[in-house]
């Protein structure tokens, strides 16, 4: 039994008087009375007097009642007082009722009696209080009055206090609802000397509860149909009382569709039939389900829906990777983000759909087994790769949008949703591009030459060169073999392979040339097929007289002294190119 708060109301003493006669408490002197009338008078009250004492209980009338108090003859010399509230119901009060009262004091400062209604009750109903106790009899009480800690109870028409923790098996949060009602309690604690009874609505109920809970444990069995109420509601789920025993409602076993929260399928207080799933007498758990009482939502789900059929849903929750599609109540569907758009680049499924967006898709697989179907929602519509070569066929020349630069090409929108790849490759005619950012930007417009569309994996090459002629045919004509060149001009490139330098034994060429420096070269060969420009200085140098060669040399000295001062870095498209090329004559 969990501790009581005490809770004192006044002391009492239980010894008994007997009743005393009524006799006025002034006499007129002028009044008839013989002596022998008046002696037998006095003698009869001076006997009364020495036969009651404070602290018993004595009968008397009520003469009057003020705000405060009631005067009562008790049939002393002086009226007794009694506190208006220590009434229950001060207006039940009238001149002329008799009632018991204790004897508390035989004089105050004002030469009243003072009395107590109350300690009268309390003695008079003492031995049933007892009686209560000592054999744990169930009794009746109302509830009258909140006070702190606690509720008061009429208890046999004394005051008992029933504290806050004893009122009901858990917290009540309105003590003020209960209020007037007549509830069954124990009496758990007692003091006569401060008159103080403590009373326990709680320990009825738990034996209640414990007796229902053995029937309960007794004829509960797997599979069972029960009726409960729902005593309280958490994030996973929500608990059920049988009838003295709780059961689990898992947030899972509450519907064949999309539960977000218990509070979604029940509120407290609600009635429910629940199934019995799973049932440990030992540990009294008790797991239950309310979705079981209905049918299995993918049965024959293969017959409702097949592959390719087109079906209308309600987007009921949005992932990184998807969107679940409601179908009908328990069965969802999953529209992968990859399955959303044939043409567009979906970040997001958020980007397509909203929750509670009502859309149509196509069925593409169904799992019963693991409960799974996939949609698509791009196969609505046609594929527009199917029909992408008739719309750009290769050599067609179309404008577009830089959309993205990489390492190795450029990006570009023909139209929303199709891109087209310009290979690095495909940038120049005659010079060698490291990156697509010496030739592009994003957010160019450009014109391009369809090169080649590959519909199963969805690609378009695009050429930025192509949109010019080649110009490696006339480049032959131009720079024909043996020709001595300055400048070569028009942004044309050209390779003088390392052994054709000048220099016996040189391992790099930036130990003996300088970017940007000009050179004297003779051209060896014009290679168009694959657009190269072959030249050589040392031809150059062959044709030159002694005074020539002295000039050369000593220029490349200079040049090779302030390389040697300050070192370069291996130019990494000079070393590309020379594994391209190789070391050609």
């Amino acid at each position: 039994m969990p501790e009581v708060q005490e809770h004192t109301l006044n002391p009492v003493s239980t010894k008994r008087a007997p009743t005393l006669p009524l006799f006025p408490l002034n006499y007129d002197e002028e009044e008839d009375l013989s002596p022998e009338q008046r002696e037998a008078m006095f003698g009869a009250y001076e006997e009364s007097m020495r036969s009651i004492g404070e602290g018993e209980i004595v009968r008397g009338t009520v003469l009057s009642i003020d705000e405060k108090d009631v005067l009562v003859d008790v049939g002393f010399k002086s009226e007794g007082i009694i506190s208006l509230s220590e009434f229950s119901d001060p207006t039940s009060i009238k001149v002329g009722d008799v009632l018991e009262v204790f004897l508390e004091k035989m004089e105050n400062q004002d030469g009243l009696v003072v009395l107590s209604k109350q300690r009268a009750d309390f003695v008079r109903v003492w031995d049933r209080v007892k009686e209560a106790h000592d054999s744990g009899q169930v009794v009746e009480g109302r509830l009258i009055r909140k006070i702190k800690g606690g509720v008061v109870v009429d208890l046999y028409g004394v005051e008992a206090f029933l504290p806050g923790s004893q009122i009901a098996l858990r917290q009540v949060q309105n003590v003020d609802a209960l209020l007037g009602q007549s509830v069954s309690v124990k009496i758990i604690k007692l003091n006569k000397r401060r008159r103080n009874i403590v009373v326990s609505r709680r320990a009825v109920l738990e034996e209640e509860r414990d007796r229902m809970k053995a029937t309960i444990l007794k004829d509960l069995a797997k599979d069972q149909i029960r009726e409960g109420v729902v005593k309280n509601i958490t994030d996973f789920g929500a608990f059920v009382d049988l009838g003295g025993i709780d059961g689990l409602l898992h947030i899972t076993d509450m519907s064949w569709g999309r539960v977000a929260h218990p509070s979604e399928m029940v509120k407290i207080g609600d009635k429910l039939r629940v199934k019995v799933l799973n049932f440990d007498p030992e540990k009294e758990r008790i797991s239950l389900g309310l979705k079981q009482l209905d049918a299995y939502p993918w049965e024959g789900v293969e017959e409702k829906y097949k592959v390719a059929d087109r079906i209308k849903g309600r987007v009921v929750s949005i992932t990184d990777y998807g969107a679940f599609v409601e179908l009908e109540k328990g069965i969802e569907g999953l529209i992968h983000v990859s399955e959303m758009s044939w043409t567009r680049h979906v970040r997001h499924p958020s980007k397509i759909v909203n929750i509670g967006d009502t859309i149509e898709a196509v069925v593409l697989k169904v799992d019963k087994a693991n409960e799974k179907i996939s949609l698509g929602l791009k196969q609505v519509e046609p594929d527009p790769w199917l029909t992408l070569d008739h719309k750009y066929p290769p050599g067609m020349k179309v404008k577009g949008k830089v959309r993205n630069l990489t390492n190795f090409g450029a990006f570009v929108e023909l139209e929303e949703g199709i891109d087209g790849l310009v290979h690095v490759s495909d940038m120049s005619w005659t010079k060698r591009v490291a990156h697509p950012s010496e030739v592009l930007k994003k957010g160019d417009s450009i014109e391009v030459v369809v090169l080649s569309i590959d519909k199963e994996h969805r690609r378009i090459s695009l050429g930025l060169k192509q949109v010019s002629d080649d110009p490696w045919p006339s480049l032959a004509e131009k720079f024909p073999s043996a020709m001595v060149l300055v400048d070569l001009g028009d942004g044309i490139e050209g390779f003088i392979p390392l052994s054709q330098l000048g220099i016996d034994d040189l391992k790099r060429p930036n130990d003996a040339f300088e970017v940007g420096e000009p050179l004297t070269m003779k051209v060896t060969r014009v290679d168009v097929p694959n657009h190269r420009l072959i030249l050589s200085v040392k031809a150059w140098l062959s044709d030159q007289d002694d005074i020539a060669l002295a000039e050369w040399t000593s220029k490349r000295n200079q040049v090779r002294a302030r390389i040697a001062a300050n070192p370069p870095a291996e130019d990494p498209v000079a070393s590309k190119v020379r594994e391209d090329v190789g070391d050609e004559e």
